[in-house]
């Protein structure tokens, strides 16, 4: 897969999610850190090669639906290092663009949230290239609503990434430090964060 011809829907779903939201009366940012574990890669001779889990960091744009539901664009980076067969670091950058909708669940200021979420995956390779895929997300959060403006947020999601494993994504010229096990890279991560309403 080329990676231009993949940008190409993926910047045509965010920019009609942020037109979108610029014509809500409302708009939230959130911006959430924490940890990502992510799937383990392979050698040429079958054998594991484990990532280590990454910081993240989550940058969210939401708009109103009704008062139980949000539309949200969300993006999200990781690096996961690893170990090649070269026995040199090698790192996997990974950022995620997805349009979610949120259900709001609400106890007063607490809030319970569940998110379902569809986009795309910019996978790069620091010793090797670089691809976009689709991608699907779910997650469950919760939120404590200091104020009509503010509120502390947490969110456990899982992000599902179908792959081509026979993609040469960890290669330069004829070798390859490492490959992909499967045709699912599936990505954990576990934040907390601040979402400010304007």
């Amino acid at each position: 897969m080329k990676v231009n011809s993949q940008l190409i829907p993926l910047a045509m779903l965010c920019s009609l999610s942020i037109s979108n939201a610029v014509q809500a009366n409302q708009l939230e940012v959130s911006v959430m850190a924490g940890q990502m574990y992510g799937s383990d890669l392979v050698a040429s001779d079958s054998s594991d090669i484990n990532t280590d889990s990454g910081s993240n960091i989550a940058i969210g744009i939401a708009w109103q639906e009704n008062v139980n539901g949000q539309g949200q664009v969300l993006l999200n980076r990781v690096s996961h290092d690893f170990i090649g067969e070269n026995a040199e670091q090698s790192s996997l950058d990974i950022t995620y663009a997805h349009f979610n909708g949120v259900a709001l669940f609400r106890q007063q200021n607490y809030v319970t949230t569940l998110s379902l979420g569809f986009g795309g995956a910019h996978f790069d390779a620091e010793q090797g290239n670089n691809e976009v895929y689709p991608s699907a997300s779910v997650a469950f959060g919760t939120r404590y609503e200091f104020s009509k403006q503010m509120a502390l947020v947490t969110e456990l999601r899982a992000y599902a990434t179908l792959i081509d494993e026979d993609d040469a994504m960890f290669c330069q010229q004829d070798f390859c430090s490492a490959n992909f096990d499967n045709s699912l890279w599936i990505d954990s991560s576990i934040a907390v964060g601040i979402a400010i309403k304007f």
